[in-house]
């Protein structure tokens, strides 16, 4: 009786240790498949740190009915971007951290037609390769008195950019100095202050050419900005004509 006892303990003990490895060993189709559905929770979780609040959206809720108007957050770049970041624990998987907005691809991620840029307490448009951008500061006027009939906004909205690549640049680097037109600044960055609103013309060459009014309604403690927005005109898409 034991010579059987045995043999058929070690051969059941083979097969659930067996049967063991089978169940942790996935195949590279699983393990891809559970990747991607971590990458989907993930990008949902980043999504609900980069809205504003619920009591956000309930305030403005009057003024987002109307048509192009959102209501964004975005994150100081410094902090959340996966290149800018010096704590690693904080940066975000979203590419440019949500540092970035697009105002007419309603989109955080950097590189879509952005239109500007939160970054060491500054506001800024303008900051690649092909983008080019002008930003004013009306300080603490509402935004529902902010149209294309006020002096600043029809500044930016006769403006015409440049039509080449070198005058692209120099054109920009001249607004990075800053320029006085008609007793109004502008300039390509701006300090971030709460409860001040913003013009910006940004171009994205091949891509998009808007002007936007907007309103930073908070500054919160991380140094994320609520921010108000609101289309005031769209331009044909500009084409850089290369020599």
């Amino acid at each position: 009786m034991k010579k059987i006892f045995v043999p058929t303990g070690f051969v059941i003990a083979l097969l659930l240790s067996a049967l063991s490895v089978f169940a942790q060993t996935q195949s590279r189709d699983d393990i891809l498949k559970e990747i991607e559905d971590k990458r989907a929770e993930l990008a949902a979780l980043e999504k609900r740190f980069l809205s504003p609040s619920e009591n956000d959206q309930a305030e403005h809720a009057d003024f987002l009915r109307l048509p192009e108007t959102g209501l964004i957050r975005l994150l100081p770049r410094e902090k959340y971007d996966t290149e800018g970041s010096k704590e690693r624990k904080q940066r975000l998987t979203l590419r440019g951290g949500g540092a970035y907005y697009s105002f007419t691809r309603l989109t955080h991620e950097y590189g879509y037609g952005s239109d500007i840029e939160l970054a060491q307490g500054s506001l800024s448009t303008g900051f690649a390769g092909a983008n080019y951008g002008i930003l004013t500061s009306l300080g603490d006027t509402p935004l529902e008195n902010v149209t294309l009939e006020i002096a600043a906004a029809q500044v930016l909205a006769a403006h015409t950019p440049p039509g080449d690549e070198p005058d692209a640049r120099i054109e920009q680097q001249k607004w990075a100095k800053g320029a006085t037109i008609e007793g109004t600044s502008f300039a390509n960055r701006l300090p971030l202050n709460a409860n001040t609103t913003y013009l910006v013309r940004a171009i994205d060459y091949s891509t998009s050419d808007v002007l936007v009014a907007f309103r930073v309604v908070r500054v919160d403690i991380d140094g994320s900005a609520i921010i108000l927005w609101k289309t005031l005109k769209k331009y044909p898409i500009p084409n850089l004509a290369r020599n």
